[in-house]
């Protein structure tokens, strides 16, 4: 049994991970439970802020490491928000007494406003997510695997639906004729980009990694 170490602390990344490697023979765990600090993410590119991750979990625990760096690309906005899509209109100020998941849904609010703003004056409005997941076998590693999942659609005029987070309530699925928070959450996990990226990566763990 592999240990994986997933350079990250969100408990929702993890258990989404877990249920989508699920049956292959490592054991996923979070960094944080392993008193691994986050890594800075300096880049301009998804790749290279998952590659800095991994690289750094990894060195810290000794071991393989798992990094997910994932947002959202507009075309008319030439790829933005991109890799700040967690932080499109700039962090929040902190409020006293406030707990992480609400100030979690007033940047959301806050990164929605600026995105629409930023839009207002674009007929083209398609979009997609993307989620980049690197995996290393140990800090040096020559050869990551690098795998990548794309989920294209439409950015709406205003929010529709009460799922998920993010850009989610602005993000219209034409296939699916729904917004990705009108989705229940495992029908946005059988087609969301992680689900892209990670059916890739089940993929090469098996045949560069042997699991």
């Amino acid at each position: 049994m592999l240990r994986l170490v997933l350079a990250s602390n969100n408990a929702k990344k993890l258990s989404e991970l877990r249920a989508l490697l699920a049956g292959l023979p490592l054991q996923l765990v979070t960094q944080g439970s392993l008193g691994i600090a986050e890594a800075e993410e300096p880049h301009h590119t998804f790749i290279e802020n998952a590659l800095a991750k991994a690289r750094h979990a990894a060195r810290a625990c000794g071991g393989a490491a798992l990094a997910d760096d994932s947002g959202l690309c507009v075309g008319a906005l030439a790829g933005a928000p991109g890799v700040v899509s967690a932080h499109y209109a700039g962090e929040v100020a902190v409020v006293d007494g406030e707990d992480r998941e609400a100030r979690r849904r007033r940047q959301d609010a806050a990164n929605n406003a600026a995105l629409l703003a930023a839009l207002a004056p674009h007929a083209d409005r398609r979009a997609h997510f993307i989620s980049t997941l690197v995996a290393v076998r140990h800090a040096d590693d020559p050869e990551p695997l690098v795998a990548v999942g794309r989920w294209p659609g439409e950015i709406l005029t205003a929010p529709r639906g009460s799922h998920g987070f993010g850009y989610d309530p602005l993000m219209w699925i034409p296939a699916l004729d729904a917004t990705v928070a009108e989705l229940p959450a495992a029908l946005k996990n059988q087609h969301s980009h992680r689900a892209r990226s990670a059916a890739v990566l089940r993929e090469m763990l098996g045949t560069a990694w042997h699991l």
